[in-house]
């Protein structure tokens, strides 16, 4: 993975390791994998309030005329239907309907804010520019940070420092000053928690993540937590659950895919997705709940029998659930919740069951849900 010397800095860099954290190499990155302990930390954010440093992630303005309407030739995603403050998760999408990543994309005051992940950031840039209109603008926000407070004390204990931040519902955002301080802020996040996602000024994060840590309910965690939540929500990690060669409906997102993009077409790889739709994929990525102690990683064949039917994609140990999960392809035919099947781990057979996702119910506040 290379040396922490190799890896470029995140601008809270010198404030986790003053925190103690143990860095690692992540997406070029030298990023906190943990400061006290992922259980610990998992627990922590589950019931109360934990702050996670996504600045890695790549923060963009598209901006220009008909910016939603040449973005659609890229992505599945009703977005021109977006009204300002209104975000939603979609994929990029390679000619051939293949994923080269998930993203969000947020109507915003000065054009589509959309935020993609930090392993392949310049790559999504480089293949914006080459496939939107020159007429639209691409905005690299690399003077900005990312945070993100998940937990079902989350929002209050963000609205204390920064006032009517609690007026938001899942998925929409708005900017609030913190202080004199602008904040760009969305009710979002990958935990399948409640919370906020907060972009700000590089040469501010620190003293606002210090003024977040200063509540009771906030303590800050690192990417083993982001990872073991991430699983439990059943929410896919681009390049291990889905990759170019994935397409949505296989890659269990078809509600990626708006009712108007499925009638209209006009995307990336739209004959093969909508088939895949109408017809069934070949494979479909599961949630796999693991018979013992023994966690199922990321490589493990997927057996029925003595046939190899897929492929784990994620796994490890469930905090919150107390035993292992996993999630990994399937061949059609296998997909069905409680069907069984076998991992192979160092040479022995493990049991599996197809589960439904997510593994732990998500607690977003959506707008319209009953209390």
């Amino acid at each position: 993975m290379g040396d922490n010397t190799e890896m470029r800095e995140l601008p809270l860099d010198d404030w986790h390791r003053a925190k103690g954290a143990r860095m690692v190499p992540f997406a070029g990155y030298a990023m906190p994998i943990q400061y006290e302990g992922i259980m610990a930390e998992h627990l922590w954010v589950r019931e109360n309030a934990g702050l996670f440093d996504v600045s890695h992630m790549g923060q963009l303005i598209l901006s220009g005329d008909d910016a939603a309407v040449a973005l659609e030739k890229l992505v599945p995603g009703d977005i021109s239907a977006l009204k300002e403050g209104r975000m939603r998760y979609s994929l990029l999408l390679a000619p051939d309907g293949g994923v080269l990543d998930d993203l969000m994309v947020t109507a915003a005051p000065t054009g589509l804010y959309v935020v993609v992940n930090g392993a392949v950031k310049h790559q999504d840039i480089a293949y914006l520019r080459a496939n939107l209109p020159a007429t639209i603008d691409i905005t690299h926000l690399e003077d900005r940070a990312l945070l993100a407070l998940q937990g079902p004390k989350a929002v209050a204990a963000v609205a204390r420092i920064v006032p009517g931040v609690d007026r938001l519902y899942f998925m929409e955002a708005d900017v609030f000053l913190w202080g004199e301080v602008p904040l760009w802020i969305s009710r979002s996040g990958y935990t399948g928690e409640d919370g906020v996602e907060i972009s700000v000024a590089a040469d501010q994060v620190a003293a606002l993540a210090d003024a977040l840590c200063a509540q009771p309910e906030v303590k800050p965690i690192g990417l083993g937590a982001r990872d073991s939540l991430r699983l439990e929500a059943g929410l896919p990690l681009y390049g291990h659950d889905m990759d170019p060669t994935t397409d949505p409906v296989e890659g269990n997102a078809s509600f990626a895919i708006s009712k108007r993009r499925r009638e209209e077409g006009g995307f990336n790889g739209a004959e093969r997705i909508l088939k895949a739709l109408a017809e069934g994929p070949a494979r479909k990525l599961v949630g796999l709940a693991v018979d013992g102690k023994m966690p199922v990683r990321e490589g493990a064949p997927i057996f029925a029998g003595e046939a190899q039917v897929g492929v784990v994609t994620s796994g490890g140990f469930a905090p919150s659930v107390g035993v292992p999960i996993a999630m990994g392809y399937v061949a059609a035919g296998h997909e069905a919740a409680g069907t069984q099947l076998e991992a192979e781990v160092r040479g022995k057979r493990v049991p599996l069951t197809v589960a439904a996702m997510p593994f732990v119910k998500h607690n977003y506040h959506r707008r319209g849900a009953s209390k």
